[in-house]
């Protein structure tokens, strides 16, 4: 492992916020000041292709990334746009059911929840 892919995963590591290229970019550059972005976007993938992180790509222009690269929920607050990890089981049984009914093969699923985060909500009453 490089020393900028280990920076990487350390910053990756230190935060559950599911950030962008361009903030572990930011935070990175504040120990090794000479990496580019190109780097640490080299490095992200580096990492997803070693099964060290996920990559949650949501469709638009920027992915988020995470540390916990087993199979989990998320929620994405439509207010302040954070990721959270959800902490309920992975429901194995949509994937027999999408193999049983529609004869695929399913590899592995991703379930995503959008709705408004505890601190949003609190926001929301006061």
């Amino acid at each position: 492992m490089t020393k900028q892919r280990k920076l990487i995963l350390d910053v990756l590591r230190s935060t559950k916020s599911h950030p962008t290229a361009d903030w572990i970019y930011n935070q990175v550059r504040g120990e090794m000041p000479n990496i580019s972005l190109g780097t640490v976007y080299r490095n992200l993938g580096v990492l997803k292709e070693k099964g060290e992180i996920l990559e949650l790509n949501y469709g638009s222009s920027f992915s988020r990334y995470d540390c916990n690269p087993e199979n989990h929920y998320h929620l994405t607050c439509t207010k302040c746009e954070r990721v959270f990890d959800l902490k309920i089981p992975i429901q194995k049984q949509l994937v027999k059911e999408v193999m049983d009914i529609d004869g695929h093969k399913v590899l592995d699923h991703r379930l995503e929840f959008y709705g408004i985060c505890k601190e949003c909500k609190k926001q929301e009453v006061n």
